[in-house]
């Protein structure tokens, strides 16, 4: 049975130094829950940070490692130099705030911090790879080990990696302010699985990878390096049974009741949060006090107890933030204060799972308004220990757990004065209407558990690996490769016939930026002049295009997918059949219309053809214009002559008929015995393909679906199985 590698910035432990003794405590926290039945369960390692152990000497530090072992955790041990630097410096300086949209509070000049974050990253890549056997899954954890997954396929291309993200991915138009943007896509990469919390997370990330490196994605699968990289949505759960049991228990029933005496007849706001800008804290404060101006009738009968649990001690930023939230909280208790109470009760510290519990099941209102949250397990925490089914959940739009949550009262944390409504709301709502929706929400929460999470996880990295080649990794093996230039070596006489979009050269943002660079004009030279070879370019380029580019070689030329030909150089170009142009004067007036309202897209005119290109184009409304171009063509031109082809990021309109398989038969007519060699890469090379005779060769370029029974991943790879034809 194969083992679980975890893979996080710190172990699921806390370690301490008591009167000389270690002590190794376990951690709370959502991803130390969500993972210790999996961990407990299977033949597992967990790899991480133990946590600042500097005061550990030699011996302490070798002694600990051994206790970690019993617990079947390795640790990795930082400096603290490397902490100050990769997690306080980078990972939480510059990728958190960027990631919650904070723009404002990302570090200028990081790129000191930069270089220690990849470095530390390497160290666990390196670990990970020391205790790696074959057949291990690997699951790997959040924005500080972001660059782990690519640095782990280069040492073990054949590992199963998953990686999760715990926080948002944010929209494109943020993400894109990094500048190691393209540093951290390409280390997510490196994973067979990413996982997000909510689908506006997977697209955010979709759409980022079209803009930063031009790649897309067909469904749910990312064509990227050699491999095909799977996206997905599993919302983080908690421990859901653990809080409802632990609700029900005697000592927390007594914790209530002395929670609600002290109340008296006051109804009891909470707020439970870490001390962090993004859970919105002073805006809440502002939220109470806006509150109570509007309802000075309030003024007496509620009070918010908010605790906050002390985060990121060492970081400046956070400890002047901490300040401004004293400072607030002590103005809005001197405003609306009376001689029996203050409305907020503000304790800054960590309590027990006990007193949680036991707040939660108190509280009348639970208040999670973050400015932006990847989840926020504390509304599912809060779900969980209603087993009396009553209470109201106020929950920002803007964490992630809104995405389940529906029952919730759903709030902008940004609008004061509706949060400050929707409290109102929830203090004059009808029991009715609070079991109601709480007995849904809980349904919910005890379903999706932090168990079901981790179990959908593993089980969809293991279906992966299950799925073979054909899910991992899309191209033909280096030996299947070799066999196949073996093959085509020893044909006498050979016939290449070779696309050049997209096969030949990559995809350019417009058709006049792909010409030939003067290593491919060598290489087709060269081919040329290898004896009992015939080269063909096939391309649905226009003519006038070929000749300029290619002209001079000796080598045959097809425009237009084949309507037109050039089979010796410097002879006049042969039309496929007489051309018929009268379907262009309904198919271009469409065209230009929707070039006009799609900045980017642009219009090639053909003898034969159309062809409106959106490669340019905004990623998402190019695709929904073409959507909306292909049917407004089909209804057009119902009855005439042509066919509509969607290509990539093209839509053409061609004659009928007109495909590149129609050179073949002619091709082979005049030249009986050929062995064929055709490459391609995408759907008008299918033509081709679908008309080779038997005992010929299909090579398809790229991701995709193809007949091809033989792939290389890319122009580069195609160019490189070219050379390797030539004496």
């Amino acid at each position: 049975m194969s083992r679980l590698l975890i893979v996080s910035n710190r172990l699921p432990i806390t370690v301490k130094l008591d009167h000389g003794e270690i002590v190794v405590a376990q951690s709370a926290g959502g991803l130390a829950t969500g993972l210790r039945g999996p961990h407990e369960r299977s033949d597992s390692l967990w790899l991480g940070w133990p946590g600042d152990v500097s005061r550990l000497d030699a011996s302490q530090r070798a002694q600990l490692t051994r206790n970690l072992a019993d617990l079947r955790a390795v640790p990795i041990y930082l400096t603290q130099g490397e902490v100050s630097r990769y997690y306080e410096g980078f990972s939480n300086e510059v990728l958190w705030p960027l990631f919650h949209y904070l723009t404002d509070k990302v570090q200028r000049d990081a790129w000191k911090n930069w270089k220690t974050y990849a470095e530390v990253n390497h160290r666990f890549a390196e670990m990970v790879a020391e205790h790696y056997r074959a057949g291990d899954l690997v699951w790997i954890h959040d924005y500080q080990l972001s660059l782990v997954p690519a640095l782990l396929r280069r040492r073990i291309p054949a590992a199963r990696i998953g990686y999760f993200l715990h926080i948002p991915f944010p929209s494109s138009e943020v993400f894109r302010i990094l500048p190691w943007r393209i540093e951290i896509l390409e280390g997510m990469l490196g994973a067979d699985l990413i996982g997000f919390h909510t689908y506006s997370y997977l697209m955010h990330f979709r759409r980022s990878l079209h803009l930063i490196l031009g790649v897309d994605a067909h469904g749910e699968r990312i064509h990227y390096a050699d491999r095909a990289v799977r996206l997905g949505v599993f919302p983080m759960g908690i421990d859901a049974a653990s809080f409802s049991r632990l609700a029900e228990e005697a000592r927390v029933t007594t914790e209530v009741e002395a929670i609600k005496r002290e109340c008296q007849d006051r109804k009891l706001l909470l707020g439970v949060d870490r001390l962090d800008y993004t859970k919105g804290l002073p805006r809440r404060m502002l939220i109470v006090d806006r509150l109570l101006e509007r309802e000075p009738s309030l003024r007496g009968k509620i009070r918010l107890i908010q605790v906050v649990v002390p985060s990121r001690t060492k970081v400046a930023s956070y400890e002047l933030y901490r300040r401004r939230l004293d400072e607030m909280v002590g103005r809005i208790n001197a405003a609306h204060a009376t001689v029996g109470s203050v409305p907020i009760h503000y304790l800054y510290r960590s309590i027990s799972e006990q007193q949680l519990v036991s707040l939660y099941r108190a509280a009348d209102v639970m208040l999670v308004t973050p400015l932006r949250d990847g989840m926020n397990l504390v509304a599912k925490e809060f779900v969980a220990s209603r087993v009396d089914e009553d209470g109201v959940l106020i929950l920002s739009e803007f964490a992630g757990a809104a995405a389940e949550l529906a029952e919730a009262l759903q709030v902008n944390p940004y609008d004061i004065d509706r949060v400050a409504w929707a409290i109102k709301k929830a203090l004059a709502m009808p029991e009715g209407e609070r079991r109601a929706r709480m007995q849904a929400l809980r349904r919910r929460v005890l379903a999706y558990d932090a168990y079901q999470w981790a179990s959908s996880f593993i089980g969809t990295l293991q279906s992966v690996y299950r799925k073979g080649a054909a899910s991992s990794q899309f191209v033909s093996t280096p030996e299947e490769i070799e066999r196949l230039l073996e093959e085509v070596r020893s044909a006498e006489n050979l016939l290449l016939l070779l696309d050049y979009d997209g096969t030949l050269v990559p995809f350019a943002g417009t058709p006049q930026l792909a010409a030939p660079d003067a290593a491919l004009k060598k290489l087709l030279k060269a081919l040329a002049a290898r004896r009992g070879t015939s080269v063909h370019v096939v391309s649905g380029r226009p003519r006038d295009v070929l000749e300029r580019w290619f002209g001079n070689l000796s080598i045959q030329l097809h425009a237009e997918h084949g309507f037109w030909s050039r089979l010796q150089p410097e002879r006049s170009w042969e039309a496929a059949r007489e051309e018929s142009s009268d379907w262009k004067q309904k198919v271009l007036p469409l065209l230009e219309q929707f070039a006009a309202a799609t900045p980017g897209s642009l219009i090639e005119e053909k003898a034969a053809a159309i062809a409106w290109h959106y490669r340019m184009a905004d990623l998402e409304f190019g695709t929904l214009q073409a959507e909306t171009l292909s049917l407004r063509l089909k209804e057009e031109l119902d009855g005439m002559p042509v066919e509509v082809l969607p290509g990539d990021k093209v839509i053409e309109v061609r004659l009928q008929g007109i495909h590149k398989g129609i050179i073949v038969p002619r091709l082979l007519g005049r030249h009986p015995g050929l062995r064929v060699l055709a490459m391609g890469d995408d759907r008008t090379d299918e033509d081709l393909f679908a008309a080779l005779p038997p005992g010929s060769f299909a090579v398809h370029v790229g991701p995709g679906q193809s007949r091809a029974q033989y792939r290389l991943a890319d122009p580069a790879s195609a160019r490189w199985f070219l050379s390797r034809l030539v004496p």
